[in-house]
């Protein structure tokens, strides 16, 4: 393993670490009254565009997508219409996995799939840059032992961490701490009475914000940790 690959990683986590930190600051100058937590669907999306559009021009200059067998137009765009295919796909499950873990099924669908969005780009957009729209790929590097770069096994961390921020995220919102944030999400497999739950409570703001500091703390930790165990990390054609 290069140090230059590591180099490399640090570079282009930390361009999309500040995407995060732009997409929250640049809105304040052209939307009125723009807060994370008052126009939370807006800096949602304006995380979710800065991130995505960050990730495929990074990954594109440093040419970590795999190389296309062929290079007529007919394959390019084909392979472009089954990466679009497979986020949108991606958005719908995530949905339909917050939704079974107690989301509201029609009331705040627009805020559900919002979030759904989030955890796409933090999550499937990333294995559509690195690995392609190729899902024997995606199989292969989530499986144990199967990372093949330092990009595979910084995948792997970063998803893990979006997912388990996510996660986190949602254990205060049940909690009787009469924040405007905490909604009924988690409360039907907690156990916990949605009598209890105010109407003007906000959904998914501590997920959102749950599965972005997750995210971030994903693209610190990765080239960390694959600078520590270098040594033992051994990448083999498979």
């Amino acid at each position: 393993m290069k140090d230059i690959e590591i180099k490399g990683m640090i570079s282009a986590h930390t361009i999309m670490a500040a995407s995060v930190l732009m997409a929250t600051v640049l809105p304040l100058l052209f939307v009125d009254g723009f807060s994370v937590y008052g126009t939370h669907l807006v800096w949602l999306y304006s995380v979710s565009g800065a991130v995505a559009a960050v990730n495929i021009t990074v990954y594109w200059l440093l040419g970590i997508s795999p190389p296309s067998k062929k290079n007529t137009l007919s394959y390019k765009v084909s392979k472009a219409f089954r990466s679009c295919l497979y986020f949108i796909l991606s958005c719908f499950l995530f949905h339909t996995v917050v939704v079974l873990y107690g989301a509201p099924l029609l009331e705040s669908a627009l805020e559900t799939f919002s979030f759904a969005v989030l955890l796409s780009t933090f999550t499937t957009l990333r294995c559509l840059c690195i690995l392609g729209p190729n899902v024997q790929a995606w199989i292969r590097v989530f499986s144990r032992d199967g990372a093949m770069s330092v990009w595979d096994t910084s995948l792997q961390i970063t998803t893990a961490c979006s997912m388990i921020g996510a996660w986190l995220g949602a254990f205060p919102i049940p909690l009787d701490w009469d924040r405007p944030w905490q909604l009924q999400i988690g409360v039907a497999h907690l156990g916990m009475n949605k009598g209890h739950i105010s109407k003007n409570q906000v959904w998914p703001v501590s997920c959102t914000l749950g599965a972005t500091f997750g995210f971030l703390t994903g693209l610190v930790v990765a080239p960390l940790w694959i600078h520590w165990h270098r040594k033992q990390l051994t990448y083999k054609s498979k």
